[in-house]
């Protein structure tokens, strides 16, 4: 099953337009939203008409209507998906990746510092799209592509739009 992750889209549709517009984009089934801004996800949702699981960020407070966290179970897999302010990852990924282990995912998904990664940390799979509309690791945005197969590891690409 092939998914999309994306994060830190901030009001700009037209980022989010044009990480849809990307052929990397097409075929996806269902997208990842890892916050900021919760009506980002909602356009998101309505122009793919595509389920979108998504968590509140930190410019989603006060009164988000969204969890701060969300796991999903996703072909074989489990998927802890955060914003990560909560989870500290500003200043590393070690509670990420214990609660993680804690609701029993295999694979962690979080924004917040608009900086792409992907590393694994004691068989997690840990990963940041980056930020769709304001990156701070490269001039242009970025999302991600997930393939995931049961049984099978996953496939992480990253896109720069």
């Amino acid at each position: 099953m092939k998914i999309g992750i994306v994060s830190d889209s901030h009001g700009s549709y037209q980022a989010i337009d044009s990480m849809l517009a990307h052929k990397e984009a097409q075929g996806v089934a269902l997208w990842l939203f890892a916050g900021d801004i919760a009506m980002d996800a909602d356009y998101l949702a309505m122009v793919t008409d595509k389920e979108v699981i998504r968590v509140a960020g930190n410019n989603d407070w006060p009164g988000g209507h969204l969890p701060d966290y969300e796991t999903a179970d996703i072909a074989g897999h489990t998927i802890l998906l955060t914003h990560g302010h909560l989870f500290g990852v500003n200043f590393g990924l070690n509670n990420l990746q214990q609660a993680a282990l804690a609701v029993g995912a295999d694979i962690a998904v979080y924004g917040h510092t608009h900086v792409a990664v992907q590393e694994i940390i004691d068989n997690v799979l840990i990963v940041n799209p980056g930020s769709v509309a304001r990156p701070r690791d490269a001039a242009n945005g970025s999302f991600m592509v997930m393939d995931l197969q049961p049984g099978k590891s996953p496939l992480v690409k990253l896109i720069r739009i």
